[in-house]
């Protein structure tokens, strides 16, 4: 226990001595006669006096608003106690007249002045903060409260003394009456602290240390009349100085961190106000006489029913616009449940709620479902604010092209839906109208943007989601045929794109079941048939199946996503296998390993670690590895870009594969870090054609020609894919190819084939062209793919 909490302790133990010995000698008094009745007033001052100083503890306090406070209470107690001290000695020196004596003017003005100043603290407390309409209602409130309980203090308390057949001076009613004005503002001001630095406990027992003592004075005046005097100054005011003491430790334990949390009863006060004001009316409708303090009351009801009345109106139109607020928050919620937050278009939850609609109503009901094509490359070349932009204006295209019956749908990333239900619906109209829309420059960014679109007549007897599902088999049909067109699902159109998908399935079975193999395709010098490189292949060994065409795995596994594992496969199994043909030939047996990467793979975050992982844990060195990347693989965002570069920092040799085809060959040989250039097998067909006119032998080998002329002027080597023919190797040469690749030259092979050819070609440096292909011809695979 500190010092402080001490001393307090002491002072409230000092506080209640003084109230009990007041007790003690008022019974002794009135039964035995015991002292003069002056000796009644020395009582309240000397627990003022106590009071003062254990007050005195709090008028330090580090917060300025409980300071304040407290200084203010320090300065009230200190004032009645001198008032009453001051009384005290009146009393004293005129002990023969201390029955009828009033209390000395001075006295009873300094006493006033004391709680005046106590009534001004309490008011300077700050309540809870409010604004606007609440402001005015707790303002109301408490008008309220205040009128009530000050008419019932009225009527039973300083009403009655003025009538009382002894009647008490002036200065007392003065004083019991400022005393039971501080009660009622407390109990007012309090009820509407929610919290702060003065204690909302403590602020009570300083106000009912005038309220309390003056409630029973004046009924003790009007019972007893002047001999209730010396119970009052003997065993009821001392009560004050206890009241103001247990309000400073209160004040105390909650500065220490045992304060409570602060309950607000301001709400149920103004109903209590209202059945209080009603008592003296119910006592005059029982028979009481129908006097002027009466009357006062009468109008302090009419004054706090009129104020109930705005205070009620207040609160309608408080309600009226919360209710207003609780509607619009709740359209507003209902629009955001059933709407897209970035296109303002009806969700999928509301689509499958109209669609539900639409299937039990005896109308027709058509689903359009439409996927833009290509999206994800807006995302990765401009960004995803240009792209939200582009599917924005795609919905306003959308709001545009259909008709009042019908409702657009934001299905979800670049998939839109439109429902229509109309007797007059005509799908492949307002399909062809999109589709035109859509080849016109739309957004602010002036995108050209195409779309694939299913359409879905829903059946008698279908669900939503049998709809939903013919029209995504539409859709994807669509896509199959070429994008940017419109296709109408009929029955029997999904079972190709459900095998489609059970071969995505498929392929995750594949991988974990290691069915899959990597082949090599010999990559050959021109002038002296020597094998100076591999390309790696994977092909599909299906245990039903047997062998499963690439060109029908492939894009499933793109799609899929399984793409990502299987390059991983095909990539640490080729570094594997060239380091074992390193180590059997030497490192002029086999020069480089080249294997196929998608732009799946690229777009990767993980693909540059893998690659570095295979190197590493195969110790294959970086340059003799070759990776191959198409054109529009190398134009599909920063990623990409970021990805090629970090790899030709590494050392690795980056290849173009069939270059040639795209849209933007020359202008990638400088952005792109390529090393190798790889002619297409489309322009190796037909360029050793002789047929005696020199100007079509010259268009046929034109972009040949281009494209080695560019690669040496770049510094580049070139390989020319899809070679076929002895009469391909010979114009090839003409031109100035020296490495190429293809069926003549050498078909996929196991690791198996590719070691014979290059033992073989070890123990003869130079094999002939025919030699070279007999032996790529004994260790071909069976299925060529």
């Amino acid at each position: 226990m500190t010092r402080s909490t001490h001393q307090l302790t002491t002072h409230v133990r000092a506080t209640v001595a003084v109230a009990a010995l007041g007790a003690v000698w008022c019974v002794g008094f009135l039964t035995v006669g015991a002292g003069s009745e002056a000796i009644a007033y020395v009582f309240v001052p000397i627990g003022g006096a106590v009071a003062a100083v254990s007050v005195r503890h709090l008028t330090g306090a580090a917060d300025p608003v409980a300071r304040r406070f407290w200084r203010a209470v320090l300065v009230a107690v200190v004032l009645i106690t001198v008032g009453y001290t001051w009384l005290a000695v009146d009393m004293l020196a005129h002990a023969d007249q201390a029955r009828t004596r009033s209390m000395p003017a001075p006295a009873a003005a300094c006493t006033a002045r004391g709680f005046l100043v106590a009534f001004g603290a309490l008011a300077r407390v700050p309540v809870v903060a409010a604004g606007g309409a609440e402001r005015w209602r707790m303002a109301l409130d408490r008008m309220i409260v205040f009128l009530g309980c000050a008419a019932v203090l009225w009527y039973v308390g300083l009403a009655p003394m003025l009538s009382a057949r002894e009647p008490w001076s002036r200065q007392a009613m003065l004083l019991v009456g400022l005393g039971l004005l501080v009660a009622v503002g407390a109990a007012t001001k309090v009820s509407y602290i929610g919290g702060g630095p003065v204690d909302g406990p403590a602020m009570r027992l300083v106000a009912a240390g005038g309220g309390v003592p003056a409630g029973a004075v004046s009924v003790l005046a009007v019972q007893f009349g002047y001999i209730a005097s010396v119970p009052a100054q003997a065993v009821v005011m001392p009560l004050a100085p206890v009241l103001v003491t247990l309000g400073v430790a209160a004040q105390i334990r909650a500065d220490a961190g045992r304060r409570r949390d602060p309950v607000r009863h301001g709400a149920l006060l103004p109903y209590l106000a209202m059945i209080l004001v009603d008592v003296p009316l119910i006592a005059v409708a029982l028979g009481a006489p129908l006097r002027w303090p009466v009357r006062v009351v009468l109008i302090a009801a009419v004054l706090v029913t009129a104020l109930v009345m705005v205070r009620q109106y207040l609160a309608y139109r408080e309600n009226a616009r919360l209710l207003h607020i609780a509607r619009r928050q709740e359209d507003r919620l209902q629009y955001e449940v059933s709407h897209d937050g970035l296109t303002g278009l009806a969700n999928r939850a509301l689509f499958r709620d109209r669609l539900t609609a639409a299937l039990a109503a005896p109308g027709p009901a058509v689903v359009l479902l439409i996927d833009l094509d290509d999206f994800k490359t807006v995302n990765d070349l401009l960004g995803h604010g240009t792209g939200d932009s582009l599917l924005v204006s795609v919905a306003g295209l959308l709001r545009a092209e259909t008709g009042d019956d019908d409702l657009a749908v934001r299905v979800g990333g670049d998939e839109f839906a439109v429902l229509m239900t109309g007797a007059a619906a005509v799908p492949e109209e307002l399909a062809r109208r999109l589709l035109g829309a859509l080849a016109r420059p739309i957004s602010e960014h002036r995108l050209l943007v195409q779309a694939s679109i299913g359409i879905a007549v829903a059946s008698p007897g279908a669900t939503v989601d049998s709809v939903l599902r013919d029209a995504d088999v539409a859709v994807f049909t669509a896509k199959q045929r070429g994008k940017a067109g419109f296709v109408r699902y009929v029955d029997g159109m999904g079972e190709p794109v459900l095998a489609h998908m059970q071969l995505g399935a498929e392929l995750r079975r594949a991988l974990d079941d290691d069915e899959f193999r990597v082949v090599y395709q010999p990559i050959v010098r021109l002038d002296c048939n020597r094998v100076i490189g591999v390309e790696a292949l994977v092909r599909w060994h299906h245990p039903g199946r047997g062998m499963v065409s690439p060109a029908e795995f492939i894009p499933a596994a793109e799609r899929t996503g399984l793409i990502v594992p299987l390059g991983r496969f095909v990539l640490r199994e080729t570094c594997r296998q060239a380091v074992a043909w390193l180590a059997e030939f030497g490192p002029d047996g086999l020069q480089e390993a080249g294997l196929n990467v998608s732009a799946r793979q690229l777009h990767d975050p993980d693909f540059v670690s893998d690659v570095a992982a295979a190197l590493a844990d195969s110790g294959l060195p970086c340059e003799r590895l070759v990776l191959e990347v198409t054109e529009s693989a190398v134009l599909r965002g920063p990623q990409v870009s970021r990805t090629l570069h970090e790899l030709d920092r590494m050392g690795i040799r980056l290849a173009l594969d069939d270059f040639g085809t795209g849209e933007s060959s020359l202008s990638l040989l400088r952005a792109f870090p390529a090393a190798i250039v790889k002619l297409d097998k489309s322009f190796v067909d037909g360029i050793e054609i002789d047929d005696g006119r020199p100007a079509a032998a010259d268009a046929r080998q034109a972009v040949a020609r281009a494209v080695i002329q560019l690669a040496h002027a770049l510094g580049l080597d070139t390989v020319a894919e899809g070679i076929e023919s002895p009469e391909q190797v010979a114009a090839l040469l003409d031109l100035g190819y020296t490495v190429g690749q293809g069926f003549y030259l050498g078909h996929p092979m196991a690791a198996e084939g590719v070691s014979r050819l290059l033992a073989h070609q070890r123990g003869r440096p130079s094999p002939s062209a025919e030699r070279t292909r007999e032996i790529s011809r004994a260790v071909r695979p069976p299925a060529r793919g």
